[in-house]
């Protein structure tokens, strides 16, 4: 059984700065590309930035420069490291990634919340 399992969320005042993580488990060959997407209430979910195993990043517009995804292969886990945080980032962070177990499957964890208010 793969999960993935996603901390570091809380509460934040604007401008400052949380760390999520994000840690794959279970019977797993490969990880190919991993990504963190949000939804804030009444919203449609949304990519916040994606990596590939050989380390490529792609990142929304809207958090270009303040947010760096990362991984680590031989650990299985992936980090997001938000700076310069805004009330609009505001949301529930979810954690995605697709694992070559038995099958090649997409999978999400259960969410972090992140709060950004003063």
């Amino acid at each position: 059984q793969v999960q993935l399992v996603e901390s570091g969320g809380g509460l934040v005042q604007p401008g400052g700065s949380l760390r999520l993580s994000c840690a794959a488990s279970g019977r797993i060959f490969r990880i190919n590309a991993m990504s963190w997407f949000r939804q804030a209430p009444g919203k449609e979910r949304e990519l916040v930035a994606s990596i590939t195993q050989g380390g490529a990043t792609n990142y929304a517009d809207s958090v270009k420069g303040r947010f760096t995804i990362s991984r680590d292969n031989a650990k299985n886990t992936m980090a997001l490291q938000m700076n310069t945080l805004k009330p609009e980032d505001t949301a529930v962070y979810y954690c995605n990634a697709w694992i070559l177990s038995s099958t090649l499957t997409n999978y999400w964890g259960q969410g972090t919340q992140v709060t950004v208010t003063s």
